[in-house]
């Protein structure tokens, strides 16, 4: 692979690799469709527009759009200026809306319409104060001193890109938060170029005669490569879909759309699965997909693959390292593990004092790559526990069979230790799913009255399906007739749903907190 050049701009880039389609579409959204040529123009003008509300080279601004034409035209545009887009959950309450207002310091606000109402009563609660709101595509009459971006750019013109360098800050992503309070992830122009040269072109395989289609939005890292970064450096079309993921509205576009490449999370596989209209194989045309947040369940990927004929590539990637980098390959597919290290990429598994591990023992993750991000903004303590040299600890724990096969053990805040051994809640989970009653389920660790700490499970039934004592008895009997009794959940708790980010991570903290009230 040749090296990044030092004077890199990666809206640039994209612009340039794609001189020769301008006719192709490069997006479609449930709008219409956005040709390359006009996503070029569009970048090239937000630039302008950008200098135009004076905001300046390396300034910040909050990009909380849906997945909608628009999103890559701003993300794209603001890199195309040297300016730093802070890209933004759009499905948080105004709180956090507020403290990343004020963690981010930026001037600007680019949101979609339905977002206005939560953006101002964040506004309201922030102690920054925002220079500009724009909002695309608004539903109504905007308020007084806020302005809408077709309005905008309708008088900007095209400018040059900005000539930044690759390892020069191009934006922020947040942390998931399925651990807690998010995090500004700060990334660079080059990060993005890795992420395409090592995993998109070579591992998951997308081509200039792909349509990929991403569940996982744009504002996640792992929707991000898909959507954005790896389409458009091969000159794919992406179609892009702003409501939520649900198995409906995902089955509608790969029925109407024929996408050949698909990017979900594990949660929404076993959705789609569970779905009574689930199309056939002949409807789609999906050659390829992909998973990360979480590891897929080895049930969920034999299943998938027998409905529809194609395979799921498992990885796992963080918004740290940007996008995947420990991975299963078309070519060496193991269903229940995430496979091995993406090439231009380096893993080690450790013991608590940073040792190297053997084979069938369970370890922190370390990884080694050029995606890595620079730090975490306004946060040295966090920055040095996760940044080390070279190496970025991921807070995972993963163990790797004697074939060089990673298996996904759990974040390392959840695993569980019961009577001086880790249980893996993966582990316990990944059995619970397999029982036909069982839709989802999280397991957590919980202390006794006599401060020992054992298993608990929540577990989401089957429609169909009804909660009871022997149902209980049930599940924990086929659980102790896989595992080993020790990891066996002492209770289980039925419930409707579990509290998951965003993009589909459990939050076992929140479950863990709601045991303690």
């Amino acid at each position: 692979m040749q090296a990044c050049p030092e004077q890199f701009n990666f809206a640039q880039f994209i612009t340039e690799t794609n001189a020769s389609r301008a006719d192709k579409a490069a997006y479609i959204d449930d709008q219409g469709t956005l040709t390359y040529g006009q996503l070029a123009d569009q970048v090239a003008r937000f630039a302008d527009l950008l200098g135009q509300l004076g905001i300046r080279r390396e300034e910040r601004i909050l990009l909380s759009l849906h997945d909608t034409n628009d999103w890559p035209v701003v993300f794209l545009g603001a890199l195309h200026a040297g300016i730093v887009p802070v890209a933004i959950n759009t499905m948080l309450p105004p709180q956090d809306y507020a403290y990343m207002l004020e963690h981010s310091r930026s001037r600007a606000v680019f949101i979609s319409g339905p977002l206005l109402e939560t953006i101002q009563e964040a506004m309201s609660e922030a102690r920054h104060e925002v220079e500009h709101v724009i909002v695309a595509r608004p539903e109504q009459a905007l308020p007084a001193g806020t302005l809408a971006l077709e309005a905008l750019m309708s008088k900007a013109q095209p400018v040059p890109a900005t000539p930044t360098l690759a390892d020069e800050i191009a934006f922020w992503l947040y942390s998931s938060g399925s651990t807690g309070k998010p995090k500004g992830v700060v990334h660079t122009h080059a990060n993005l170029w890795h992420t395409a040269e090592l995993y998109g072109k070579p591992v998951l395989g997308v081509r200039e005669d792909d349509i990929v289609f991403s569940a996982a939005k744009l504002f996640f890292a792992y929707g991000l490569g898909n959507a954005l970064t790896f389409p458009l450096a091969v000159g794919a079309t992406t179609v892009l879909m702003a409501e939520r993921p649900t198995p409906a509205a995902v089955y509608k576009r790969l029925v109407d759309h024929k996408p050949t490449v698909f990017c979900g999370v594990p949660t929404l596989y076993a959705a789609m699965l569970a779905y009574a209209d689930m199309p056939s194989k002949e409807q789609v045309a999906m050659r390829i997909c992909a998973s990360a947040g979480e590891a897929l369940p080895k049930d969920i990927g034999d299943r998938f693959s027998q409905q529809f004929g194609c395979y799921i590539l498992d990885g796992i990637g963080s918004t740290e390292m940007l996008h995947i980098f420990l991975s299963n390959r078309l070519d060496d597919l193991r269903y229940g593990t995430t496979g091995k290290a993406v090439p231009g990429y380096e893993v080690e598994l450790r013991d608590d004092h940073g040792q190297p591990l053997p084979a069938g023992v369970i370890g922190d993750l370390y990884i080694k790559g050029p995606s890595a991000a620079l730090m975490y903004w306004n946060n040295r303590e966090k920055t040095r526990q996760t940044f080390l040299g070279d190496w970025v600890k991921s807070g995972d724990k993963y163990v790797c069979d004697e074939d060089g096969y990673y298996t996904y053990s759990g974040r390392s805040d959840d695993m569980i230790k019961v009577s001086g051994q880790y249980v893996s809640p993966i582990e316990v989970e990944n059995v619970l799913i397999q029982h036909a009653a069982v839709l989802e389920a999280a397991v957590i660790g919980v202390t006794d009255h006599q401060g020992l700490t054992k298993t608990a499970a929540y577990v989401v039934l089957r429609s169909g399906q009804q909660a009871s004592d022997a149902l209980q008895v049930e599940l924990q009997a086929f659980v102790k007739s896989q595992l080993t009794p020790v990891k066996y959940p002492r209770a289980i708790h039925f419930v409707d749903d579990l509290p998951k980010t965003a993009t589909g991570k459990i939050q076992r903290f929140r479950l863990r907190q709601q045991s303690e009230d």
